[in-house]
């Protein structure tokens, strides 16, 4: 097991508290097909809030509960700047949990 998954599975936890303080948390699924985008981080099918919670976080879990390698490289932020760059002081707990995460990306072990 990466050194890192514990300080991850604890980042993870506090992205999905950011979304659903923020009302970004959505109770039911996207469809298969919005779902199934291979563009980066499906920006032709979800809004970026959809896909962290159905993209994201979903894999993330998968790669920390099957000790899977984890990614080398992360720039969530830089999305999360982009698309948050008319609210910041609203986004700013999700931006700062999502640095955190790329942080913890890079810093290999």
């Amino acid at each position: 097991m990466d050194v890192r998954f514990p300080a991850i599975a604890e980042q993870l936890l506090l992205i999905e508290r950011e979304l659903r303080l923020q009302g970004w948390w959505d109770e039911e699924s996207p469809g298969v097909e919005a779902l199934s985008s291979v563009e980066p981080f499906s920006v032709d099918t979800l809004d970026f809030h959809q896909w962290l919670q159905w993209i994201f976080l979903a894999r993330m879990k998968q790669i920390l509960e099957q000790d899977l390698p984890l990614p080398n490289a992360s720039g969530i932020l830089e999305m999360a700047e982009m698309v948050y760059a008319d609210r910041p002081k609203e986004s700013q707990g999700l931006r700062t949990a999502l640095k955190k995460f790329d942080q913890l990306i890079v810093d290999a072990g």
